[in-house]
């Protein structure tokens, strides 16, 4: 039996949690025994998810806590409900990613990629993947991940590597692949192309320069253009106006002369250009924009790249020639001046490309590259979605969802990097263009069309995302037909960010129906963002990102992850004394456990709670609210709103069972009942939590109950409906009322719990009086209280007397015993004088113009907070002087 200690384990617990041994051991044991492991011949109903695979150059963020923390609750909740469980893990090769570490150990050595060439670069790339890939697996094992990690997976392993190649031709054949000379998104430093979801646009401030394009035949006249990158104007070959701008009427068809170029090119009219943008007139420059290269086809522009790939300018660009691209801008704008060409140069906000990996602003760049047609594979994705086949959580995704598909581009698939799949396209020098391509998973010996063997490999990788996109059944074994892929296809559910909804999520839906012929899970779960206090994205270049491993160091991992999923919802908030909430509760569960463990007879895994009749009100009280919460928890957990979940568990075990019930028991644990019904309620509720903290629930199943194996293996428990007694839990829920209530009188009035106090019950309930009547041992013992009952309502004078209500019952403490009322009536119109004073001060602020105009939105409403407490406080206190006399 998986997990088996044996019964040489000690019962006692020690007296303090040690969360690193118990982290350490059950990490290593739940690995080794392979205690997550799914069998294909389970014969059980299947449930599957695939982890987004991180990045072999990644280490363990809040971000991968997050994810991997909501994705194991499930994983483990649905293990515990019999399905056959499968958590499919792994590493994604991350080729820029992976390719830019390495190149950065060569540079430490003096060394680049292109002199030690491709062949030992991918060994120095293997290499380190060998010493480093497996690092952030093992910290997701610290995480306490339970994932099928014999089963993890590469997305370059071999048989991967065969799906990727599969993929490629198949959709070559299709004619969805295709290879053509476009504007794509190039990373001057990483020196390869893009795709558009890998162009992050930021928001900067720049420059609007207003540069005079001279006209051919009348020098002193002048075209003004308006453009945010006068280096790009060397490769100008035309300037555009809107045919319907009465401005340039008499313009259009004439020449300009280029500045500094001194070249001749044409003004021609396209309705693309914005009349009210600069001046109406733009510089086309078909082979560094976009929509420059769009205009440039539609009136045979010629397309004058003046850029080298590191972009620095080429031997186009004449005398700023070996200039980087933003040196020869300020050089550019020199020259105009002298000249006197630019008119003007104006502050302007523009939203700009940049490399996601290296944040380099990326350059539109003409190139010839692979691309996928999108728009096919796009049709019946987006109707999976619009059906319900497949469902986000929350809802409002599916929106961003929809509309990014409704207006899908084609996807640019190649890389100029080494590290990655290697493109499967074969070219034959002596064949003509067009029919020169030879599309092969193996490498073909010769050209099968003119049988010449001097062919060339597309020096180009894919996209790492092309690989990505396979994840849901690559990882089963396709594109060979197996058992679990026939189990573990489609997947259940999906866990993700919201940031690779595009790259990822929408690309996996469209894999998975052209591939497979099915979705490929049913739901996508999209997570908040981790961010600090005061709402920024965590990062290392804001210097506010708090290590997880470090949180697991000091506060353990079940800390950790209790801690991110009680936050969790929208983004969280965090801060690192947020993560007490964990570590407190974990030493809560250890301590409850412990005492129990000590105060009770041996746990019994074959007692079973079939009804309570006859039972105490406390114990049908505490075992109907377990099935309460157990029911709740489920449903939660099953829409995946796991903080609900959590919080429903932590305010069952913390508050109910610890707080009130052991209270309650602790002069009767020499009851056997008592006994068993609080074993029960302990190893029941280990069961729950497990999911959700495994690692402290584990160490005490071991020693609650060694033999039965480990507690992640157990059957989560059977709910009871008939056990769910809501009149027990409303009149058990008026005798704790009862209790607090005079237990807060005790402390407004600062009454030592040692004083007993006297308390009397006025009530037309004559239910009320006959629960407390039933109860009145318990509620004096907890409140240290002699109670006096009276049928009827109260006619009394409460003046020095505290008092509260319940329903029809009024409970009425004197006072005068224990305080000195004129002393106390002091000191209370004293505090209240000065928070009114303060109330004063504070409303004045939040009257003064001067302060609501000058401070910050965040001093505002900590101000707005501040009086609405005092507000209340006042209240308070208003009512406690009024009753001293």
């Amino acid at each position: 039996m998986l997990c088996k200690f044996g019964a040489h384990l000690m019962k006692e617990l020690y007296p303090r949690y040690n969360f690193k041994e118990s982290d350490d051991k059950w990490a290593k044991l739940w690995d080794e025994e392979k205690v997550f492991h799914a069998s294909s011949k389970s014969g059980q109903p299947s449930y599957s998810v695939v982890i987004p695979p991180p990045n072999v150059t990644g280490i363990l963020h809040m971000g991968h806590a997050l994810n991997n923390t909501l994705q194991d609750i499930i994983v483990r909740f649905k293990r515990m409900k019999g399905f056959n469980t499968c958590w499919m893990p792994g590493t994604d090769h991350a080729g820029i990613a992976t390719q830019n570490v390495v190149e950065k150990q060569l540079a430490k050595e003096g060394k680049t990629r292109q002199q030690i060439g491709r062949e030992a670069m991918l060994k120095r790339l293997w290499e380190w993947k060998s010493q480093y890939g497996d690092t952030i697996i093992n910290q997701l094992k610290k995480l306490g991940a339970s994932c099928d990690w014999p089963r993890s997976r590469f997305t370059m392993d071999e048989a991967y590597s065969d799906a990727v190649n599969e993929v490629f031709i198949w959709l070559y054949e299709k004619g969805l692949v295709y290879r053509s000379r476009y504007i794509i998104n190039w990373c001057p430093r990483c020196l390869t192309a893009l795709s558009d979801e890998e162009a992050e646009h930021k928001e900067k401030k720049g420059n609007l320069y207003y540069i005079r394009y001279p006209l051919k035949d009348d020098k002193n006249k002048y075209v003004t253009v308006a453009t945010t990158r006068p280096e790009t104007m060397l490769g100008d070959t035309s300037v555009a106006v809107n045919p319907k701008d009465p401005r340039y009427k008499d313009f259009i068809g004439k020449k300009l002369i280029l500045p500094l170029m001194e070249r001749e090119i044409n003004i021609i009219a396209d309705e693309f250009v914005d009349p009210a943008f600069g001046t109406g007139a733009v510089k086309v420059t078909p082979a560094h924009d976009p929509n420059d290269y769009a205009m440039g086809l539609r009136h045979e522009l010629e397309f004058l790249n003046v850029m080298y790939p590191d972009a620095k300018i080429n031997e186009n660009g004449k005398h700023f020639k070996g200039l980087d691209r933003f040196e020869a801008r300020k050089r550019i704008v020199e020259e105009l001046k002298a000249k006197g060409l630019l008119e003007k140069i104006d502050e302007h906000t523009h939203s700009i490309g940049h490399c996601y990996r290296c944040d380099t602003v990326i350059e539109p760049y003409l190139s010839k590259q692979w691309f996928v047609k999108m728009k096919p594979l796009a049709e019946p994705a987006l109707e999976a979605v619009k059906s319900g086949k497949i469902k986000f959580y929350p809802e409002r995704w599916t929106k961003v969802y929809l509309n990014w598909m409704e207006n899908i581009r084609d996807w640019c698939i190649s890389r100029q990097i080494w590290w990655g799949h290697r493109i499967p396209v074969w070219y034959c020098p002596q064949c003509p263009e067009g029919e020169n391509i030879i599309v092969s998973k193996d490498n073909p010996p010769k050209c099968p069309r003119c049988d010449s063997k001097d062919i060339k490999q597309d020096e180009d990788v894919l996209d790492t995302w092309f690989s990505s996109w396979l994840w849901p059944f690559a990882t089963f074994g396709w594109p060979q037909k197996n058992k679990d892929l026939d189990i573990y296809y489609p997947t259940t559910s999906l866990f993700t960010a919201s940031e690779i909804i595009f790259f990822w999520v929408a690309r996996m839906i469209m894999a998975g129906l052209e591939f497979m012929g099915d979705i490929p899970f049913s739901d996508v779960y999209i997570h908040g963002t981790v961010r600090d206090a005061k709402g920024r994205k965590m990062s290392k270049s804001l210097g506010n990102a708090i290590d997880p491993l470090e949180i697991i160091s000091e506060y353990g991992a079940d800390s950790l992850r209790f801690s991110l999923i009680i936050n969790s919802g929208q983004d969280l908030f965090i801060s690192k004394e947020k993560f007490e909430i964990g570590r407190n509760f974990a030493n809560k569960i250890w301590n409850a456990s412990r005492l129990i463990l000590m105060n009770t007879s041996d746990y019994n895994p074959g007692y079973k709670i079939s009804d309570t009749e006859g039972l105490s009100l406390p114990s049908r009280w505490i075992i109907s609210k377990f099935y309460s919460t157990l029911q709740k928890v489920e449903e939660a957990i099953e829409k995946y709103r796991f903080s609900e979940a959590e919080t429903m568990i932590y305010d069952f075990f913390w508050g109910n069972f610890c707080d009130w019930y052991l209270e309650i028991i602790k002069d009767k644990w020499n009851d056997e009942n008592t006994n068993n019904i609080t074993l029960y309620v302990l190893g029941e509720s280990l069961k729950m939590m497990s999911p959700f903290i495994p690692f402290v629930t584990e160490e005490i199943w071991s020693h609650l109950n060694p033999e039965s194996g480990c507690l992640s293996t157990q059957n989560w428990p059977s709910f009871d409906k008939s056990l769910i007694d809501l009149e027990a839990e409303n009149r058990m829920q008026s005798v704790l009322n009862s209790i607090t209530n005079i237990r807060n009188i005790r402390a407004d009035w600062n009454i030592a719990r040692t004083n007993k106090i006297k308390c009397e019950v006025f009530s037309s309930d004559k239910d009320f009086i006959s629960l407390i009547n039933d109860n009145e041992s318990l509620l004096s013992r907890l409140s240290n209280c002699s109670l006096e009952l009276h049928s009827g309502k109260t006619g009394k004078d409460i003046i020095n007397s505290a008092s509260f209500i319940i329903g029809q019952s009024q409970f009425i403490i004197p006072l005068g015993e224990f305080i000195d009322v004129a002393k106390e009536r002091a000191k209370k119109e004293s505090d209240l004088a000065k928070l009114k004073n303060n109330h004063e001060a504070l409303a004045a602020k939040l009257n003064n113009e001067s302060f609501l105009s000058k401070a910050p939105q965040e001093i505002i409403d900590n101000t707005k907070e501040q009086l609405n407490s005092l507000d209340v406080h006042i209240k308070e206190l208003e009512k406690l002087v009024s009753i001293l006399k």
